[in-house]
């Protein structure tokens, strides 16, 4: 009997969460992403960071700027259509969100650096991330391949 319940249960479960994603429209999952990106983002692992905006735009552009203490910026973009593969390291406390495009794709643009300010491209971004389940982890992936192929 118990195990009738249980499955029950998990059947129910699985309706519930498939009728919820195959109801949700481009606004929805464009909304749910950037409010992920921005809650999972892991500020504390830079603690010169001052400020940092992370989202995915209405043309499918990932975009991540970070602004330092003394004035540098960091800047990374690429389109979501270039995204190759997305891979997690870490625990569900902390970790790295790995996001590879196929070929050097991503942007990234340094200012206000004493170094001097510089552009370039590269295939991977590392962003520091927190707080990321499996199902979150999941949901951002299926987020990311909706939106994807929805070519907003």
């Amino acid at each position: 009997m118990k195990k009738n319940i249980v499955l029950s249960v998990v059947a129910l479960g699985a309706v519930i969460s498939f009728c919820f994603k195959r109801s949700m429209t481009e606004q929805d999952w464009l909304l749910w992403t950037n409010k992920c990106l921005m809650q999972s983002y892991n500020s504390a692992t830079d603690p010169k960071l001052k400020k940092f905006e992370f989202s995915v735009s209405a043309d499918a552009f990932i975009r991540l700027r970070k602004t330092y203490a003394k004035g540098k910026e960091e800047y990374y973009s690429f389109s979501l259509h270039k995204l190759g593969d997305m891979d997690y390291y870490g625990s569900t406390a902390t970790g790295t969100l790995q996001l590879k495009t196929l070929a050097d794709d991503i942007i990234v643009q340094t200012r206000n650096d004493r170094k001097g300010d510089v552009d370039s491209m590269t295939t991977v971004l590392n962003v520091p991330v927190k707080n990321m389940e499996p199902e979150r982890l999941d949901s951002l992936r299926e987020a990311f391949d909706f939106l994807k192929a929805k070519g907003l």
